[in-house]
């Protein structure tokens, strides 16, 4: 491993933690919330609203986690074991949902399966029915929250399944069918256990993505930690008693994160034989492939393909309307504050993957592992422990240069779009990190040294070397961290200035406008920027080198 001088050791080093601290002065912030008082609004919030935080958040979570584990789980087996029409097209379509956030498959559910909507509208006529009669279905529910958000996370779960099934010894299968297990048996019995790490860690995906939701359920109606941190800081204007219920909701995260490690930790599950052994797939009879194909067919056209639709009919009615051009306008701002923030952010992390590379020492590594647990962050907790310390630094800015130089700029921070983008940095940096770090350890240690043996300096090294041979990961990054910011909603609602909109923003101020056709031009938009990491995933997916089916 190549190192350097110890001036610049140092500064690597110093460099690291002044990175880190855009996740730890908000973890910080909220945690130093509870030894504050709130003037009594914790009270309050803890004897009237905190039990049903309490319990609609578990009943979520657990619900979502359950469903999406088993639809990930089944479509994953099914694709990679089985023959069946279509498994191909339907490998990489079971990525779609990740394209449709959960708070825009609420908005487009809602108009689609309200009361007064076409599809409730329709059965009841051709059943005679009315609205009194009392056949009502309730999307803005629990029930309906739990549904909206399964279908939209599930691939987390189908990503990191596959991947395992994929990675399996086809011997032991083998072994297991010349046993006398059937597929079903084979599956239960080997393939499941081998591949339950992977599993567990494609659902603490989901938990956390359920725990940190904040648009769907608070468009239907279900109060989780993440409306009250929201309801608390808006309604009750008390940054303190907002800042304590994030505090809760970071001790859950925090829960889920230390589970999710000791679980991998203790695993001891191991796949003995080449995992790339060709095998033959299970070739399914005709009722069997027609249930197959619905099993991996559903949940693409609940997660994707409805909702998708739903908006597009509705961008269609509303293209003649001044919502477009405002939808344009707001278009343009949103890329621009996501392509600053994902260049930003991809800078930060090859700056910290670089220290890291160079100086693997412990402060530097808990640096970077401290960085990489800031996507864990709820949004609300983000916003909530960035606006305390940043409008602080306003005031105390302000206050300073009128003292010295009789100026007052303002707010210089939660004024403009700088707050948001700092709050993107402390949500995404660990994605661009996770996504460059594979790159820059594939360069190998001898050109680093080489390059430093010509006269090349650490940052020239950088300029010269790194960055031409990482291109391809570092234009992943920015790509997957401009669609991470562009489908952002609580932190860019808490941290954006006065009068400044992105799209996700406009979509969820005009849906809960109940201006749903006007939001869906907004919408169509994150949905189509969200189509560019999913064929990126579809790419990068890994083929089963299996042999051809048996009849």
């Amino acid at each position: 491993m190549t190192r350097h001088g110890s001036r610049w050791a140092i500064g690597w080093v110093g460099l690291s933690l002044a990175i880190s601290l855009v996740v730890v002065v908000p973890v910080g912030v909220v945690l130093a919330s509870t030894l504050r008082s709130s003037d009594g609004e914790w009270a309050h919030l803890a004897s009237t609203l905190l039990p049903g935080y309490a319990r609609n958040t578990a009943v979520l979570a657990v619900c979502v986690c359950a469903i999406a584990a088993v639809i990930g789980t089944a479509s994953a087996w099914l694709v990679t074991a089985c023959e069946f029409p279509g498994r191909r097209a339907l490998g990489w379509a079971l990525l779609l949902p990740l394209a449709i956030p959960g708070y825009l498959a609420a908005y487009a559910y809602t108009d689609l399966l309200q009361v007064s909507g076409p599809l409730q509208s329709t059965v009841r006529g051709w059943l005679g029915l009315s609205v009194a009669d009392g056949w009502v279905l309730r999307v803005r529910s629990l029930g309906g929250a739990i549904f909206i958000l399964a279908v939209t996370l599930y691939p987390y779960v189908y990503l990191a399944a596959r991947a395992a099934f994929l990675e399996q010894s086809t011997r032991a299968l083998e072994v297991a069918r010349s046993l006398g297990r059937g597929p079903v048996a084979a599956f239960f019995r080997v393939a499941l256990p081998l591949a339950r790490p992977a599993i567990v860690a494609g659902t603490a995906l989901v938990l956390m993505e359920t725990l940190a939701d904040f648009g769907a359920v608070e468009y239907c109606a279900v109060d989780t930690f993440a409306t009250g941190v929201y309801r608390a800081w808006r309604s009750l204007e008390s940054p303190t008693a907002a800042a304590q219920l994030a505090a809760l909701l970071l001790g859950v995260v925090s829960v889920v994160l230390l589970a999710e490690y000791l679980t991998r930790r203790r695993a001891k599950t191991y796949a003995q034989g080449a995992p790339h052994h060709a095998t033959q797939r299970l070739q399914l009879s005709p009722a069997q492939s027609a249930a197959a194909i619905a099993a991996c067919a559903l949940p693409v056209l609940a997660g994707f393909v409805v909702p998708a639709a739903v908006f597009l009919v509705l961008a269609v009615d509303a293209a003649d309307t001044p919502a477009l051009s405002l939808a344009i306008g707001t278009g343009l701002r949103t890329i621009a504050v996501a392509a600053i923030a994902a260049i930003l952010a991809v800078g930060l992390a090859m700056l910290i993957a670089t220290a890291r590379r160079w100086h693997p020492g412990p402060v530097i590594r808990t640096a970077a592992n401290t960085c990489r647990l800031g996507y864990a962050l709820p949004g609300t907790v983000v916003g909530i422990g960035l606006l305390i310390p940043l409008t602080s630094a306003d005031h105390a800015a302000n206050a300073f240069l009128q003292q010295t130089l009789g100026l007052r700029p303002g707010l210089l921070l939660t004024g403009t779009a700088v707050a948001v983008v700092i709050g993107y940095q402390t949500r995404f940096l660990g994605v661009a990190l996770s996504i460059l770090r594979p790159g820059l350890d594939r360069i190998r240690p001898a050109m680093d040294d080489a390059a430093r043996t010509l006269g090349a300096s650490p940052l020239g090294l950088i300029a010269r070397v790194h960055l031409p041979i990482m291109r391809a990961s570092l234009l992943t990054g920015v790509l997957i961290v401009f669609v991470e910011c562009v489908k952002e909603l609580p932190a860019t609602l808490m941290l954006r200035p006065f009068n400044f909109d992105t799209l996700a923003v406009r979509a969820y101020q005009l849906a809960s406008d109940e201006r749903l056709d006007e939001a869906a031009v907004a919408g169509l938009f994150i949905i189509a920027v969200g189509l560019l990491p999913i064929a990126l995933l579809a790419a990068a997916l890994p083929r089963p080198n299996q042999a051809p089916p048996t009849p």
